[in-house]
């Protein structure tokens, strides 16, 4: 019995110590975890707020700084004054450093000058009266800006450079002419060493035999200061880098006149098939053309006025006759001369009126056709004139007979087409020219 209730009161004590041990299990390990978790809620909860309460903070922030800057107007007044300090040292620099002008003057003094000037370049001359003593003009051509300055008053000493780029116009074709252009390059050469000179370009009417070794030793090439040379007639220094051939022109000399090229009867017959007015030499090939003219009874059919002598003025009733003749003429024959190029090739194109051209070279150093292509009359072949060429005049019965045979619309069309070619002839020659002065001096 004493056994039992031992036993009992032993499962008794064990139950208790048991129910003991869970108790405290529950007291603190349960609820130190519940009151973890729970904190954690509330650290998490609390620091949701807090979080917002930043970021309203720093948006706030930001609203009072672009609502209000209270250094705002100090940074846009420097800002100002900082541009404003730019812009006046730009205006500055642009006022002491303008723009570099390419500024060229021409001096004339030879008659080739106003062929130049005013049939070239197009440009203006005060005054107007071809016999005053100083006549001037100024033009834009390209990118360059060009003064003129020609008469008998421009004299070495008495006019001086206002740039330092010169073109200087010289005839060189016989011996009093070249004592003449060596007293001007004297001159220049002397404004050279006076460093009131930097470049210097040439446009020399040459001799007609091609025998201008005279001016070698001014060219840059050689010693000399000339940059550039354009050189009338085919010679054969023309190597298109400092020495380009320029034509010879009209006769300025003569007061041949710019004529209106859009005015020239282009829809209206003209009276005579050809025409020849001028010199006849002994023993020249234009003795040979009066006889071809007389033998086949062309004289009716052409305008042929003739003298044993040059004269170099026209008086105004030579003159008006001669334009007259290359108005009412299809055709212009042009017989060599002391050289192949003449005045009345240009004329007649002028005028409206073909060249036919004796298209054989002429004794001296001019380059021969043997040797240099399209010689004699280079410049006006590789410009594709359409002119009519011939080597022997006993060609001329045939040429007119196919004229006679053409109506009147293939004569007109065939004007028109000398007509644009030279219009072209001529703004192509003042292209090549600006474009060649700009690239050497500029």
């Amino acid at each position: 019995m004493r056994l039992r209730w031992k036993r009992a009161a032993g499962g008794l004590v064990l139950i208790y110590c048991l129910f003991s041990l869970y108790a405290a299990y529950v007291v603190f390990f349960q609820g130190s975890r519940g009151s973890g978790a729970a904190a954690r809620e509330r650290r998490r909860g609390s620091a949701l707020p807090l979080q917002n309460e930043g970021q309203q903070g720093e948006s706030q922030h930001l609203q009072q700084d672009i609502e209000w800057n209270p250094w705002e107007e100090d940074e846009k007044m420097e800002n100002d004054l900082q541009h404003r300090a730019q812009l006046q040292g730009f205006q500055k620099q642009i006022l002491q450093n303008p723009p570099r002008r390419k500024v060229v003057q021409i001096w004339g003094k030879a008659a080739i000058g106003l062929y130049l000037w005013q049939h070239i370049l197009g440009g203006p001359l005060t005054p107007s009266d071809v016999m005053a003593q100083w006549r001037e003009g100024e033009l834009k051509a390209g990118n360059l800006y060009f003064s003129f300055y020609t008469g008998p008053a421009v004299a070495p000493g008495r006019i001086s450079p206002d740039t330092e780029n010169l073109v200087l116009v010289l005839n060189g074709r016989e011996e009093g002419k070249v004592k003449f252009a060596t007293q001007w390059l004297h001159y220049v050469q002397t404004l050279h060493q006076m460093h009131k000179l930097k470049h210097t370009a040439v446009v020399l009417l040459g001799s007609e035999g091609c025998e201008n070794g005279w001016i070698q030793p001014y060219l840059r090439k050689h010693g000399g200061f000339i940059d550039l040379l354009f050189l009338v007639y085919d010679s054969p220094w023309v190597d298109e880098v400092d020495v380009f051939q320029w034509p010879l022109g009209v006769a300025t000399y003569r007061n041949f006149p710019i004529m209106d090229l859009n005015n020239l009867m282009l829809h209206s017959s003209r009276p005579y098939l050809c025409n020849f007015l001028g010199t006849v030499y002994k023993g020249s090939s234009r003795e040979t053309l009066l006889d071809v003219l007389k033998q086949e009874k062309l004289g009716a059919m052409c305008l042929i006025s003739v003298r044993e002598q040059w004269l170099p003025q026209e008086t105004n009733d030579s003159l008006k006759k001669y334009q007259d003749a290359l108005l009412q003429s299809d055709l212009t024959l042009c017989p060599v001369g002391i050289n192949t190029e003449c005045y009345r090739i240009y004329e007649a194109c002028a005028c409206g009126s073909v060249p036919v051209i004796e298209d054989v070279m002429t004794p001296g150093q001019c380059g021969n056709s043997s040797v240099f292509q399209n010689a004699p009359l280079r410049l006006l072949k590789s410009m594709g004139a359409p002119f009519i060429f011939v080597t022997d005049w006993g060609e001329l019965p045939a040429i007119l007979e196919k004229e006679k045979a053409m109506s009147l619309e293939e004569k007109n069309q065939r004007r028109r087409i000398v007509i644009e070619w030279f219009k072209q002839f001529r703004t192509q020659l003042k292209k090549k020219f600006t474009d060649i002065l700009e690239n050497k001096f500029f």
